[in-house]
């Protein structure tokens, strides 16, 4: 199945590296839980920010190769805001299977409270958590991709006035 002319193995090596990010981020964030990290820092290393930066980095990436158009930046935030959600989920069953806290878990980054198993919260993220970012990052990076179409053409490489 293609979607705005990309196949499924296109968008996801296409966003590859992105994914890759992500996961950085989101294990920094669980080390930076682990260590007691100063919750200033614990916020900068956030999937919240990352997820939408990566949006953008793949709608650059697009524009550069000139490939995709607005279909395939609707695919590309909801593979990477899944991607997200899924990793923050991975961390919410870890802590509830080994009964340790991470900072996926803590009552001061997740703010369920009277939900033991964490159920509620995980569903929040499976359900909300994409329902919510996909859009918003779509609408966004399709912004991203007009304004870049429109003034950066890739033909001439040059700033159209």
């Amino acid at each position: 199945m293609k979607i705005g002319g990309l196949g499924i193995r296109e968008h996801v090596r296409l966003v590859a590296p992105l994914f890759g990010l992500i996961a950085a981020i989101w294990a920094l964030r669980w080390i930076l839980g682990v260590v007691a990290a100063p919750r200033w820092l614990i916020g900068i290393f956030s999937l919240t920010l990352a997820t939408p930066v990566a949006i953008l980095l793949a709608v650059l990436l697009m524009h550069v190769r000139r490939i995709g158009g607005y279909t395939n930046v609707v695919v590309v935030s909801l593979l990477l805001n899944a991607w997200a959600q899924l990793l923050i989920v991975a961390a919410i069953l870890v802590s509830v299977a080994s009964g340790v806290e991470n900072i996926y878990t803590r009552p001061a980054f997740s703010i369920l409270g009277n939900d033991p198993h964490h159920v509620r919260h995980m569903y929040g993220h499976l359900v909300l958590g994409i329902a919510f970012s996909t859009p918003i990052g779509a609408a966004v990076g399709s912004f991203l991709l007009l304004l870049l179409r429109r003034m950066v053409p890739v033909e001439t490489g040059e700033l159209k006035p």
